[in-house]
């Protein structure tokens, strides 16, 4: 008689004092906050077989979410990187909810609002007192402090960062991010999530900006420097770059496609914690964030955009 193989989430051990929500591991997760990266958080999970609870307080928020998910699949689908029957199982998996409630059968709670203390810290106070206690609470801050705003719920040892860049689904890397109080077990629990996920994590101890987002923005910031003078075009600057370096994407369009604004908030914020002058925003960031003109979410930053996020001119 041929013996049944072991299944891996029985060989591996499981973190101590982490409810693992049976032997499937993760089973729901629960993404606050439907923006750019909360969109591509939860597709991702779902990707991958786990159920996501999409929350929003704003039914209109919720289907603008699902219409622009649905959107990304359909582009993948005609690049031929997933199949129809894929988009309907992904979707299929995604509940939205403008109930809180239904938070409490999430394994984790994972946050991707816009970077404000005072936010995460109010969402997570008012998860606290719905989800159940082994519940883990996620957040997917770039530049404030995780111990601050774990501070603020009843299990401290249970909040830890997951830093995704965008776009979540294709980018390789995510900063697992472990705040003061956070417990090994904790980050063992979502360290294995993480590579669930397909990334590759990298183990990061709480500090302003931790490694990406704090190596990064001087080299845009300094990109735009060099445009403001005159000394190249954007086009010009993203084309040495990018062939002088090999980077895939070059600064310019790289601060287009996080956000300009967010750029901004994410320099303003590291300027106020580490007070180094590197981080200090360019005069011209501010003066095209006062225009309006915000990279890819507005058709226009650095560079014009068309409806699919091409390149028109510079």
């Amino acid at each position: 008689m041929v013996e049944e193989p072991e299944r891996v989430e029985d060989v591996l051990p499981k973190p101590a004092g982490i409810d693992d929500a049976g032997s499937g591991g993760v089973q729901t997760v629960a993404v606050v906050g439907l923006g750019t990266m909360g969109q591509g958080i939860a597709q991702i999970i779902a990707q991958q077989g786990i159920q996501v609870l999409l929350y929003d307080k704003d039914r209109e928020s919720l289907d603008k979410a699902l219409r622009e998910i649905e959107e990304i699949l359909d582009h993948e689908i005609e690049r031929w990187g997933i199949t129809k029957s894929d988009k309907r199982a992904i979707l299929s998996r995604m509940q939205p909810t403008q109930d809180k409630h239904q938070l409490k059968n999430a394994d984790l709670v994972i946050e991707a609002v816009p970077d404000t203390l005072s936010l995460k810290k109010d969402l997570f106070v008012e998860f606290d007192d719905i989800c159940r206690p082994e519940t883990i609470f996620v957040s997917n801050t770039s530049t404030l402090s995780l111990t601050e705003i774990a501070e603020a719920t009843g299990r401290q040892d249970k909040v830890i960062g997951m830093h995704f860049l965008n776009p979540v689904p294709k980018t390789q890397l995510v900063e697992i991010v472990r705040a003061l109080k956070t417990s090994d077990a904790t980050f063992q629990y979502v360290k294995a999530f993480g590579e669930r996920l397909g990334k590759t994590v990298v183990e990061v101890y709480e500090y302003p900006g931790y490694v990406t987002t704090r190596v990064i923005l001087p080299m845009l910031n300094e990109a735009m420097y060099v445009l403001m003078e005159g000394v190249a075009t954007a086009d010009g600057i993203d084309t040495a770059m990018k062939l002088g370096y090999g980077f895939n994407t070059g600064p310019l369009a790289l601060a287009d496609l996080i956000g300009l604004d967010v750029v901004m908030s994410w320099m303003e914020s590291l300027f106020k914690e580490l007070g180094d002058l590197k981080y200090r925003p360019c005069p011209l960031l501010r003066k095209m964030v006062r225009a309006g003109h915000l990279g890819h979410k507005t058709g226009e930053g650095f560079f014009k955009y068309d409806d699919s996020g091409k390149v028109t001119t510079a």
